[in-house]
């Protein structure tokens, strides 16, 4: 009777066992946010009237150049003579300053569109983190280039073609915190692209720099 009774209360400790172990729990969905601008309101301000004036500036020389080029046309077309080149020397050197001029206005108008779009970064609130590696863009630079997308380490590797350029506006830190993708990213890339994925601006001097735009 001994040995039957202790092999129920056996079964019943096995029951109760049973009884606390619940369904098992489904892993928490990485939620993909978007990382968010560190400047303070202020420093915002500060680079969209940067932006804003930089952008008055452009547009100023861009209509310059196009009222002048549409004027030289006009004088062509009209026949004046008075401002035609005499000697092929002459002729080279104005088909060269109308190249020039040409370049620069193309240019100018692709810093416009950067400029749009660093304003739009600020409305966005991502403004100044780089979009090739998700930290953030020293202040200086900022300050130099207000519309860099990039951070100086990532554009120079862009310009050597080490890096290349992201189609998109920047990672999700689900994509920069996960370990085990950035491992394997790790093992099956070269150094350059380790220096991709693992990459921290050396921000060392914002505090200096922020006292300087204050």
């Amino acid at each position: 009777m001994t040995k039957k009774a202790a092999k129920k209360s056996v079964a019943k400790k096995k029951t109760v066992s049973k009884k606390k172990t619940g369904p098992e729990k489904k892993p928490r969905k990485k939620v993909s946010r978007k990382r968010k601008s560190e400047l303070t309101a202020k420093e915002l301000i500060f680079f969209r009237e940067l932006l804003i004036e930089k952008l008055k500036e452009i547009i100023g020389d861009v209509n310059h150049i196009e009222s002048g080029a549409l004027k030289s046309s006009r004088q062509d077309s009209a026949g004046d003579l008075s401002s035609m080149p005499i000697h092929m020397a002459d002729i080279g050197s104005d088909n060269y300053e109308q190249e020039f001029s040409l370049g620069l206005m193309d240019g100018e108008r692709k810093i416009v569109m950067e400029i749009y779009a660093a304003l739009k970064r600020i409305e966005d609130g991502t403004y100044g983190i780089c979009e090739g590696t998700g930290g953030p863009i020293p202040k200086m630079r900022l300050k130099g280039i207000p519309w860099a997308r990039y951070c100086v380490n990532f554009a120079e590797l862009v310009e050597k073609g080490l890096a290349t350029e992201p189609d998109h506006a920047f990672m999700d830190e689900s994509e920069l915190d996960d370990d085990e993708d950035t491992d394997d990213k790790q093992e099956d890339s070269d150094d350059s692209t380790v220096f991709f994925y693992g990459y921290d601006d050396d921000d060392d001097d914002d505090e200096d720099d922020l006292h300087e735009i204050e």
